[in-house]
């Protein structure tokens, strides 16, 4: 009867016909009900579910306080005198009626007067359906029925102080479903309205361990008895009790305590306790802890207190035993991926390292977040950040795999893109049907040069010691395992340079992702946090995990920052690696790393002639002579901008230019040094020899970082 009660949506086509033998609205039904409602405040009314509207006699008028001419036909009118929650529980037993095919419903609901006072009403109505079986109009009858529940509410079970206790029942129940730890659960029914409806002054709540109840909340403050932390299940105290005999335990008063558990009473005495409900916690047919209500102003408990009391226990035990699984989960899911990542992180020369990883915290669902610092050849290190897609224990299992894979390619010696391809190829032939992002910075703490590789992963921000903080556009390849899938495993490398005190933050997308806001917003929030965040990098670190949580994220968190120490590369820096004889991944590393040193020093329109001549250096130390070779490059301090190529073999003949003739390819090599170069030389090195060449290079802009 209340405003929600969808009549012609249900009753099917809008010109559905009445049913044979269905008086039309007005008809001669509406007097009859009427002159009989006159006496006993009872009227009729007359619903046609095709056209919506519901006709009432002046009776059922009376029932819901209209006067004459105030009601329009329309039931939403009537809705807006029915209480809220009543007038849901009536749409929902109509719906019922209308949907499940009975041919008549009864309720009792309340309304509310023109004065202001609640009156219980009650209605029954009778469905015709057409010869279909479609609802077409619903004929019924109200009544006042106040005096009729005044007499016999205890009978009807419509009592208010039971109402609202099984309400408190009910909305426990629906918190508890989103408690998802043990102190979740004990925090959630200490600060609800449970306590304060069933009049207990606060709750004892232990849990079973290895046959001893563990309690994990106290009671009242001072209540707490020394040496009753863990207790045995045989010990004379009332969780004992209940968990052995699987049976509610009702102390009704003080004396009742005293006489039936003497050992505990002493110590609570002065508490004022004056009653107490001790509840078997049962989760699947087996007990799981116990649970007690601590009262201070009552004695004794009616039969219906003891049902409802009952009745949250179980729910309660319910909560508790899922939220002991989940804690369970979540600790052998974490331990797996905390195995998975670095026990510890090394120590390199020239920089500071700091790493965190963030659990989200949702039960076994962690995700497959790594980090990983990977010490290579000549002081250079490699810092790898991933995410694998998923929130699982496969997740996890895959990152493992794959962060030892990547480690084992970084460390051959293979240049970044090699590593990110390869580890893409890896990831593909696995049995998976995961992929995932990453990023892969290779950096030289002595040159401040760093190599980043990108596979479908966020950006990295720079954060600059005056704690200015920007993003790092970095160009970037499909996301590992994908990139192999297509065809497509070829990786860009972006150079960069870190000055001292330059600190380089990879992250995973946990940390500035947020529900609602867009990836671009997440990163102007961590700049801005990073920017106002302190110095100190282990406490940044600390920082960024403590307030992922505030934020609202709810993904896990992987970080990892390493900041560059040492002197200015400007006065002096120096790139250094060595290349092995017949290895071309080891020449194809040194090509990537001088690339990217002479962009980073802002070699200008001569990195190309730099990169030429150095690659022809190595060439020809690899192919002329004995053994491998080493290259250094670096920047002259001085006067002027000059950069200078060095290679150093074993053997000490020295080099001699030779005529290539018309068809030569070789013969070329220290023509094109001398014709690039602004001066070259040959330099005697005890068992061997360098052979170098300097360039110069186009100034700084005034203000330009060096």
């Amino acid at each position: 009867m209340s405003a929600g009660t969808g009549g012609a949506d249900t009753a099917g086509r809008p010109d559905a016909p009445p049913p044979d033998g269905a008086p039309s609205p007005g008809g001669a039904a509406a007097p009859i009900l009427g002159a009989a409602g006159g006496a006993f405040r009872m009227g009729g009314f007359d619903w046609d579910l095709v056209t919506g509207t519901m006709t009432m006699d002046a009776a059922a008028l009376d029932v819901f306080d209209f006067a004459e001419g105030e009601y329009d036909g329309d039931p939403e009118t009537l809705g807006s005198r029915v209480l809220s929650d009543e007038g849901r529980r009536l749409d929902t037993l109509v719906a019922q009626a209308l949907k499940e095919g009975t041919d008549q419903y009864g309720a009792y609901f309340r309304i509310r007067r023109r004065d202001g006072s609640q009156q219980w009403t009650h209605t029954q109505g009778i469905v015709h359906r057409d010869a279909t079986g479609r609802p077409v109009r619903i004929l019924g009858v109200l009544r006042d029925a106040t005096h009729e529940l005044s007499e016999s509410a205890a009978r009807l079970g419509l009592d208010e102080g039971r109402r609202r206790r099984a309400g408190v029942i009910e909305g426990t129940t629906a918190a508890l479903a989103h408690a998802r730890t043990v102190q979740d659960v004990i925090d959630l029914l200490n600060d609800s309205h449970a306590l304060e409806h069933f009049g207990a002054a606060s709750l004892v709540v232990g849990l079973l361990e290895s046959g001893r109840i563990h309690l994990v909340a106290d009671g009242p403050e001072g209540s707490f008895v020394p040496g009753t932390r863990f207790t045995r299940v045989d010990e004379p105290y009332p969780m004992s009790e209940v968990i052995r005999t699987l049976r509610p335990r009702f102390i009704d008063d003080a004396e009742d305590f005293a006489a039936s558990f003497p050992v505990l009473w002493p110590h609570i005495s002065g508490l004022g306790i004056t009653s107490a409900a001790y509840l078997p916690l049962i989760a699947q047919a087996r007990p799981i802890g116990a649970l007690g209500f601590l009262y201070s102003d009552k004695t004794g408990f009616s039969e219906e207190e003891r049902t409802l009391l009952v009745a949250l226990g179980s729910s309660i035990a319910q909560s508790l035993q899922r939220a002991m699984l989940y804690e369970q989960e979540h600790d052998l899911a974490e331990g797996l991926q905390q195995a998975m990542l670095p026990r510890r992180i090394p120590d390199v020369p020239g920089a500071q390292i700091a790493v965190r990883y963030r659990s989200a915290r949702l039960g076994r669902d962690v995700g497959g977040d790594w980090y990983d610092v990977i010490p290579l050849p000549g002081g250079r290190v490699g810092a790898v950040i991933g995410d694998v897609q998923g929130h699982d224990t496969h997740a996890a299992a895959v990152m493992g795999q794959l962060r030892i894979v990547l480690r084992a390619y970084a460390a051959e010696g293979h240049p970044p893109a090699t590593v990110m391809a390869r580890a893409s190829v890896f990831l593909h032939e696995l049995d998976t049907d995961r992929f995932a992002t990453c990023t892969y910075a290779e950096t030289d703490p002595r040159t401040g040069i760093v190599q980043v590789v990108r596979a479908g992963h966020v950006d990295p921000l720079i954060r600059e010691p005056d704690g200015t903080c920007r993003r790092v556009p970095v160009e970037g390849g499909l996301p590992l395992g994908l990139s192999a899938e297509f065809g497509r495993a070829d990786y860009p490398v972006t150079a960069l340079e870190l000055e001292p005190g330059h600190t380089l933050m990879l992250y995973t997308d946990g940390l500035v992702e947020k529900p609602g806001a867009d990836l671009d917003e997440g990163l102007a929030w961590l700049s801005a946090l990073v920017r106002r965040g302190p110095s100190d990098l282990q406490r940044l670190a600390d920082l960024l995990c403590e307030v992922v949580a505030d934020r609202g994220g709810e993904d896990d968190v992987a970080i990892l920052l390493l900041r560059r120490l040492g002197v200015r590369a400007g006065t002096g820096g120096r790139f250094r690696q060595h290349v092995a004889q017949s290895d071309p991944e080891a020449l194809s590393a040194a090509r990537h790393m001088i690339r990217a040193a002479v962009r980073a020093w802002g070699a200008g329109a001569r990195a190309d002639e730099i990169e030429l001549v150095a690659d022809e250096l190595m060439t020809n130390a690899l192919m002329h002579t004995d053994g491998g070779a080493i290259v250094t490059l670096r920047r002259l301090p001085g006067p002027g901008r000059r950069l200078r190529v060095e290679v150093e073999d074993r053997s000490s003949a020295l080099p001699r230019r030779r005529e290539a003739g018309e068809a030569g390819v070789s013969g070329r090599g220290l023509l094109l040094v001398e014709q690039l170069s602004d001066t070259w030389g040959v330099e005697p090195r005890g068992g061997g020899k360098c052979v170098w060449c300097e360039f110069a290079v186009p100034e700084d802009p005034p203000g330009a970082p060096r």
